[in-house]
């Protein structure tokens, strides 16, 4: 807490008075969670060898294909069991 203040003349038709009260809430992450961003990082270097390149154009294009098969009107819950 980093101040209180009471207010004596709000009218709350109550028999309290009014309290202010200034917070600072701080908030850790887990350690699981930090690792956990350190394993999704991307190698960019990589993509400068040939056949690596390829194999990620193939995956990012299937993947569009996925998306592009979909029918507007199916449902999108539907289509996800669908792929497992």
């Amino acid at each position: 807490m980093l101040g209180v203040r009471s207010f004596r003349g709000a009218d709350c038709d109550a028999d309290h008075y009014l309290v202010v009260a200034k917070v600072r809430e701080r908030l850790a992450l887990s350690k699981q969670a930090a690792r956990r961003f350190d394993v999704e990082r991307f190698n960019c270097r990589k993509l400068s060898e040939f056949e690596i390149r390829k194999q990620c154009q193939v995956k990012i294009l299937s993947r569009f294909a996925a998306l592009e098969d979909l029918n507007d009107s199916e449902d999108i819950n539907r289509a996800q069991l669908k792929r497992f």
